[in-house]
């Protein structure tokens, strides 16, 4: 019987080669997978994204104030940007070569946020100025009759769709770089030169905070198979699975630590989930990875932090 996750593979493949392909993938994932919406699961996973980066920054930036952000991986709902508007943050950058979100969406995340802050549970993961808690309150009011681009502007958020090896930015203009579930899915040619780009772009004693999810994406969707299950194909073979929609590089910890010192980038901080080595022992590893030790390869999740000199 065909698996789930390879009937999702095939349907990906297929929307990938076609006219609109993101516009297709997004009918797929909100009619078929339904992962495109907010759910209160989503919303707290990205907020905890948001806690991460903003302790990170107080961390390792010494007390400076966080006024120029970049996000890279604008998604369909910007909470983390959000978040960082409640923190106080004054220009909020966010890049993707593909704008996904609408002004629906930023009305609904407004409002999960605001059901977030009512409930308590705010302040647990963001330090909110309380006056930028009443500012998104007053949005809220209105932001029905207003447009994508307005309600962008009022919460501080520049979208760039654009290519983010060649950003528009003044060298050291940028404070604070952060990613969430973004580098995975690009190819390591593309990421080693958006990382140079970022290194150019953050200013010295700036910081970059990376979430990097090392997982079989598919093993989310088919509870069937592991979170290593992509690493007993080949390269080759690995190439018909994939897909521009949502491609996986399959990259390991040690991949990505070698990009980091190509690009000449700093890893301050490290935090890592050792996933599980009995689980990945029970798949026939392919060759292609066995130049790592299995603790390497195992690894499922991790934050990098670079503290720029």
């Amino acid at each position: 019987m065909i698996k789930k996750w390879m009937l999702k593979a095939i349907v990906q493949k297929t929307i990938s080669v076609l006219p609109y392909s993101q516009r297709l993938n997004y009918f797929f994932q909100k009619h078929v997978t339904r992962g495109v919406f907010l759910s209160d699961a989503y919303l707290e996973d990205r907020l905890g994204h948001a806690r991460s980066h903003i302790k990170a920054w107080e961390r390792h930036a010494g007390g400076a104030p966080l006024c120029q952000t970049l996000e890279l991986g604008a998604g369909w709902y910007p909470v983390v940007p959000v978040a960082l508007f409640l923190y106080g943050a004054e220009r909020i950058r966010t890049v993707d070569i593909t704008l996904l979100t609408n002004a629906r969406h930023l009305q609904t995340t407004i409002t999960k946020m605001l059901e977030c802050a009512g409930q308590g549970k705010l302040g647990h993961y963001v330090p909110f100025k309380p006056e930028r808690l009443e500012q998104l309150q007053q949005l809220a009011a209105r932001c029905g009759a207003m447009s994508f681009e307005a309600i962008a502007e009022a919460l501080h958020i520049e979208y760039m769709v654009q290519d983010a090896r060649r950003l528009p930015l003044e060298t050291g203009s940028i404070d604070l770089v952060h990613s969430n579930n973004t580098f995975e899915h690009i190819y390591p040619e593309i990421l080693s030169g958006i990382l140079q780009e970022f290194a150019r772009v953050v200013r010295p004693g700036g910081l970059q905070s990376h979430f990097i999810d090392l997982s079989d994406h598919f093993a989310h969707f088919d509870r069937s198979i592991s979170i290593y299950n992509f690493l007993r194909f080949s390269p080759a073979a690995w190439r018909w699975i994939d897909n521009s929609v949502q491609p996986l590089n399959r990259l390991r910890i040690p991949d990505y630590r070698k990009l980091y010192q190509t690009a000449e980038i700093p890893i301050s901080e490290e935090q890592l989930r050792p996933g599980d080595i009995e689980m990945l022992r029970q798949v026939p590893v392919h060759t292609f990875f066995q130049k790592n030790t299995d603790a390497e390869n195992a690894v499922s999740h991790g934050y990098f932090f670079s503290k720029m000199p």
